[in-house]
């Protein structure tokens, strides 16, 4: 019965947010959809100014505003710019110091895993295996030349058997 009233009132365009709030008083707007102040170069009019609650001196200041600019001191412009920004043009291209941060972190993870490698290789890994010497390896060599092992394609079509050396 409700879902029918509902879609006759979609239908017809009568639903409101005053028809969806009827019977309540005030509704809360939470605060995190109200418009924020942010330094950006590429929009430099923010929604708000910096300071959102203005103190007595800088409520006098604003009043002096709406006169004549001639009036206002330098000191007096540059505090009712830093009312509206926090920072500068300036300020904003300004070069941080994160970059210390970012390699300081990167040659300490470096570091430590160049620790790990070490400890792993002395305590966890066993000594290399006697196939991987170089007196194995060339016995190997020789047995696969000499059971002739791949001939088309591998070992075996690089050896000279005439000759016993290495084709060139």
């Amino acid at each position: 019965m409700l879902s029918s009233q509902v879609l006759r009132l979609v239908g017809r365009r009568a639903l409101s947010t005053s028809a969806c709030l009827q019977g309540h008083s005030s509704v809360a707007i939470p605060s995190y959809t109200l418009p924020t102040y942010h330094d950006n170069r590429g929009t430099p009019l923010p929604d708000v100014p910096f300071v959102g609650q203005l103190t007595s001196e800088q409520v006098a200041l604003k009043e002096k505003e709406k006169g004549s600019w001639k009036s206002l001191s330098d000191k007096e412009k540059l505090e009712l710019y830093y009312i509206k920004f926090n920072n500068t043009f300036a300020d904003m291209n300004k070069g941080s110091n994160e970059w210390k941060t970012v390699l300081g972190g990167t040659l300490i993870f470096i570091g430590l895993s160049a620790i790990l490698i070490m400890w792993q290789r002395k305590f966890v890994f066993g000594e290399v295996p006697h196939t991987l010497s170089e007196d194995w390896v060339a016995m190997q060599t020789k047995r696969m030349l000499d059971m002739r092992v791949n001939p088309v394609e591998g070992l075996s079509s690089k050896w000279d058997y005439d000759k016993n050396e290495w084709k060139k």
